[in-house]
C-alpha cells in the first residue's frame, strides 16, 4: 500500500471514529470548507462545515447511528469507496436498521471534499 493511500485511509478511519464518538469538531477538521455531505437521513445534500454540523446535530437528536468501516477500495478516478456496516438505533436503543452500504469519498489536499452513499455492488473488488 502506498504511503499516500495509507494516509487517506487513516484520515477516513479518524473521521468515522470522530462521527461515532459525536466529536463534531474533530470530524469537521478533516473536511474542506466547501464539503458536500449527503443528508442520508433526510434526503439531499448539505454544503459547508456549518451545514454539516447542523445536519448532524439534528440527526443525533432523533436517531443514534453508528457506522463502522469494513474495507477501503481505491477507485481508478482517485476516489475511495468504503464498505461500512451501519447500525441505526432510536434514542431508546432499539435497532431501526442494520445494513452494509457504500460510502464514496472524494478527497482534496488530504481532506474530505465530498461523500456520497451508494449501494455495494457484488463486483466490488476484495482487498
Amino acid at each position: 500500500m502506498s504511503d499516500q493511500r495509507a494516509l487517506l485511509i487513516e484520515l477516513l478511519r479518524a473521521a468515522y471514529a470522530a462521527f461515532n464518538a459525536r466529536e463534531i469538531d474533530a470530524a469537521l477538521a478533516l473536511m474542506t470548507p466547501d464539503v458536500v455531505w449527503p443528508r442520508a437521513f433526510k434526503g439531499g445534500f448539505v454544503r459547508g462545515l456549518e451545514e454539516v454540523r447542523a445536519y448532524w446535530t439534528e440527526q443525533w437528536s432523533e436517531i443514534d447511528p453508528h457506522v463502522e468501516p469494513q474495507t477501503f477500495y481505491l477507485e481508478e478516478d482517485g476516489r475511495i469507496l468504503v464498505s461500512v456496516h451501519q447500525v441505526v438505533r432510536d434514542l431508546a436503543g432499539a435497532v431501526l436498521a442494520s445494513e452494509h452500504v457504500g460510502h464514496r469519498f472524494t478527497l482534496e489536499h488530504g481532506l474530505i471534499q465530498a461523500m456520497e452513499v451508494c449501494p455495494l455492488l457484488s463486483s466490488t473488488p476484495k482487498d
